[in-house]
């Protein structure tokens, strides 16, 4: 179809994280990791001296990857991952690959921050406003 994005099929696609240590390890221990062949990651470890930039280089850097599907995004670190580069994340438009908030272990999740959500909110509130003139 054209217009789609496309997954290519002749091989993996990963799922790339940039969070806390503990999300990233559990992720780890459950066969999400990867290190290519230049021993780039799928991931960033965040801890409090984890530069903004470096957040800022690692999700460009997922998002532009053709093997990459998903791209976590934990909410909340020790200093918010997903609203440090907030601008970011809101004007990422691509499908592929999916970007997704999710919380961490010390903090609940914030619907109220969520890009995804918002945007979904968004598609039904004007689709409803649509059909409610029919």
């Amino acid at each position: 179809m054209a217009g789609r994005a496309q997954i290519r099929t002749n091989s993996s696609a990963l799922i790339a994280m940039i969070a806390d240590e503990d999300t990233v390890t559990g992720f780890l221990l459950a066969g999400v990791g990867n290190v290519d062949l230049r021993r780039k990651t799928n991931y960033l470890i965040v801890a409090s001296k984890t530069t903004v930039k470096a957040i800022e280089d690692a999700f460009r850097e997922f998002t532009t990857k053709e093997d990459i599907a998903i791209v976590l995004i934990s909410q909340y670190v020790s200093f918010h991952v997903a609203n440090t580069i907030r601008f970011l994340v809101d004007s990422y438009n691509k499908p592929v690959p999916a970007i997704l908030e999710i919380p961490s272990k010390d903090h609940p999740y914030d619907p109220t921050h969520d890009s995804v959500l918002s945007r979904v909110r968004y598609l039904f509130s004007s689709e409803s406003a649509a059909s409610g003139r029919r």
